[in-house]
């Protein structure tokens, strides 16, 4: 009889064990794409921006480009940003090439037909920083 119990405040030790870990693995998980493009589109370059992630995808059938930034607290507002547009030499950004505010899950999509041509994308998560790659990812 003492061999049962004992099984059983293991096998409860551990199920709490293994509980515990799942809700502390939940809360560290890095941001990942969510698909926000849309169909045909897949990851093709991402950047980390510390609290988040900018995930550049494309679509081979159609020729755009999409960029969209993923915050690692999925339902928490923060202040996030998404840029994207054909590269050129200045610092400028239109507000058709950035999406940026405060939101929940992700900033963008935002997208752009860029076959044969350079990007310049980026993003940002809970910072005044937007960090771009220039001249990227050209052809």
């Amino acid at each position: 009889m003492k061999n049962y119990k004992r099984l059983g405040s293991v096998a409860a030790v551990l199920g709490l064990t293994a509980a515990g870990m799942a809700l502390s693995a939940g809360t560290a998980q890095a941001a990942s794409y969510n698909g926000a493009c849309g169909s045909g589109y897949s990851v093709i370059d991402s950047m980390n921006v510390v609290d988040g992630t900018v995930y550049l995808t494309y679509n081979a059938s159609n020729g755009y480009n999409c960029v969209v930034t993923v915050t690692n607290t999925p339902g928490t507002p923060d202040v996030m940003g998404a840029n994207l547009r054909l590269s050129r030499n200045d610092n400028v950004w239109t507000s058709t090439e950035e999406d940026s505010g405060t939101y929940s899950y992700y900033a963008g999509p935002l997208y752009k037909y860029a076959p044969n041509s350079c990007i310049d994308w980026g993003g940002r998560v809970a910072s005044n920083y937007t960090r771009i790659n220039y001249d990227d990812h050209c052809g």
